[in-house]
């Protein structure tokens, strides 16, 4: 411990019985009270051995060793998963089999055998640069300029990956060196669980009915361990500055994941009103559990569906529970973004399979690879094709529909997949769709329909029993182009998506990561929601149907709005889907109506914004 931590110890020991508040970031919205129970992890050991005294045969051994306990631990944390909640298993188990890929032949394994017969390194020493170049060539790829919100996500997952070569080279270099993981069976029950860090592994070693909530001074909003602690639903906030040095252990703790803030040694107060809210929300949360199992309808009668988007495997137990019903928006890309290579026909057809099976008969829209600037290059090397140069500004590059046609070999393997997924059901699975991102233009459909079709003449040739229609194919409306001549795109497309995130960003040429301008960006600016007025108009008119996928659909009262402007179908994150529904159920087509003839006259952001958070208050 430095002198510098020792001294912030100490003045947090000095100050206990005090009230103060620490800030995070809220992962699981909720409130936990319960004293802290600090969780500390032995240091990974230093390595001050680079070359082996051993021989390359041994060290070889010493290394498939460390490998073999690896996985023997993971299965270890798989058995345990019984003591999970049935609803967050699949999500742990889903990364269980990310890192069973890793100790298997991968890129990690091989490169470490490599290193050790031809640097004749320690297989210690081995794993930690192996382990550490993987993760920095992918971070090295998330941290380009990326303005998009879709290549934000890529970016989010991609560090996720990293992560988890990080994570794997720890738990080897501890398999080698002897140093053991932390212990959770200390805990009281009814404790907040402080840490320094979380790996996602520990997620199975936490019995949730034991810990009132979770705080973490390291960790993301995007990682593994952020992910599978919203499937466990449990309170948590994460990246905390100082958190170690200023909560002790038996600290009366506060956690509001609503407001990301900890309060540590609440006075009488302030205890009284979190124990208030933390019983309003319990009862809340039961209010949500019956309203997951009504059909989401308007007082009127008019029926809204309501998606949810999906990124990763492990989280479909997510959507279930929350009631979605179906997948309004897969985004393929990050479905394999721990594979060396692109995989082919077959290997992706067998991921989208087990997404169809995972969605027991539900509708799923698959949207085709959104790879834009340096995103998929090495996938389009693997699959020989050449790599266009990255521009200054991806989000006006190669990107999207685009960057597939320069590379229709990609598109054609990926929509065999598809169909040939599709065929493997024998009727079992729910309606599927596949959708283009980033369509500008009229043509961009007409050439990627001719491949589509194409492709399905050719299985059908090879005997491959697919649908008489094949799935319907749409057009995400991302641009303002999109929007414009959506009259034009509906005659090429069975469906439309509107990505409300882009065509934010695109209307009012705004990066929100951008702090400088990060304020102008707004949703519910006058232009923006012309566009998808216009959009929903064109729809409307060729009986096409239109989706939302955008955050937009994550907003009660902005779907209120958007039902007024025409909308009938909301894709969001699953937390979202029950807030939504209990204000879709509250309200009628009439209400929606007049406030989109309130707003559609106004000609500021600020103003439309007013009238909407008023709105059914």
């Amino acid at each position: 411990m430095s002198v510098t931590e020792a001294g912030q110890r100490g003045r947090a020991r000095t100050k206990r019985g005090q009230s103060r508040i620490l800030r995070g970031r809220a992962i699981t919205q909720g409130i936990g009270l319960g004293a802290a129970g600090r969780v500390e992890a032995l240091p990974l050991p230093e390595i001050t051995t680079r070359i082996s005294r051993y021989d390359v045969a041994q060290e070889k051994q010493r290394f498939e060793e460390a490998v073999a306990r690896a996985q023997r631990q993971i299965e270890k944390i798989r058995r345990r998963l019984v003591r999970l909640p049935e609803s967050g298993r699949d999500d742990v188990s889903g990364l269980l089999t990310v890192y069973d890929r890793m100790l298997g032949p991968s890129r990690l394994t091989r490169q470490v055998r490599s290193k050790i017969s031809d640097e004749g390194l320690t297989a210690e020493a081995a794993v930690a640069e192996v382990s550490a170049e993987l993760a920095q060539s992918i971070v090295a790829t998330a941290n380009i300029s990326l303005p998009s919100t879709d290549e934000q996500d890529a970016a989010a997952a991609s560090m996720r990956l990293a992560g988890e070569f990080e994570e794997i080279g720890r738990r080897l270099v501890r398999n080698l060196t002897g140093v053991s993981y932390r212990a959770f069976s200390s805990l009281p029950e009814g404790a907040v669980l402080v840490a320094e860090q979380l790996r996602p592994a520990d997620i199975a070693m936490i019995d949730p009915a034991r810990v009132a909530a979770v705080v973490t001074e390291g960790n993301g909003g995007a990682d593994h361990t952020a992910i599978l602690l919203r499937a466990l639903d449990i309170p948590a906030i994460v990246a905390v500055p100082g958190l170690m040095a200023q909560v002790a252990e038996g600290d009366m703790l506060v956690v509001d994941a609503h407001l990301g803030t900890i309060t540590v040694n609440p006075n009488a107060t302030e205890m009284r009103l979190a124990r208030e809210a933390a019983s309003k929300e319990a009862r809340e949360r039961r209010a949500f559990g019956r309203i997951r199992r009504l059909p989401a309808e308007l007082k009127s009668g008019e029926a809204i569906e309501l998606l949810a988007n999906l990124e990763l495997a492990a989280e479909l137990p997510m959507l279930m529970r929350n009631g979605a019903r179906g997948i309004g928006l897969l985004r393929s890309e990050f479905l394999f973004s721990d594979e060396d290579d692109l995989p082919d026909e077959d290997g992706q057809a067998e991921v989208y399979r087990a997404v169809l099976d995972g969605m027991a008969g539900q509708p799923v829209t698959i949207r085709v690879f959104d790879w834009g600037g340096e995103k998929g290059q090495d996938y389009l090397r693997y699959a020989g094709q050449p790599q266009p140069a990255v521009g200054d500004n991806p989000a006006l590059g190669l990107r999207g529909i685009r960057l597939l046609l320069k590379a229709p070999e990609v598109l054609e393997t990926q929509f065999a997949a598809i169909l040939k997924a599709v065929s493997a059901g024998d009727g079992q699975y729910g309606p599927v769709r596949v959708l283009l991102p980033m369509v500008t233009s009229v043509d961009e459909v007409v050439a990627a329909r001719e491949i589509y079709e194409r492709v399905g003449r050719n299985l059908r040739r090879q005997g491959v029993d697919l649908p008489e229609v094949l799935p319907p194919l749409g057009v995400m409306v991302e641009t303002p182009a999109a929007a414009l001549i959506a009259d034009a795109l509906v005659q090429h497309a069975e469906f439309l998506a509107l990505g409300t995130n882009d065509l934010t960003m695109y209307t009012l040429a705004v990066n929100r990561a951008d702090a400088a301008v990060a304020d102008r960006y707004s949703p519910l600016h006058p232009a923006v929601l012309r566009l998808i007025a216009t959009t929903a108009e064109s729809a409307l008119r060729a009986h096409r149907p239109l989706s939302v996928c955008g955050e937009m659909a994550a907003d009660p009262k902005i779907v209120a709005l958007l039902i007024g402007l025409g909308v009938r179908s909301f894709s969001m994150k699953s937390a979202s889907l029950p807030r939504v529904k209990r204000l879709i159920r509250t309200i009628s087509f009439e209400e929606c109506d007049q406030l989109r003839r309130e707003v559609m006259l106004m000609t500021e952001a600020d103003a439309v914004q007013d009238v909407v958070r008023r709105f059914a208050t």
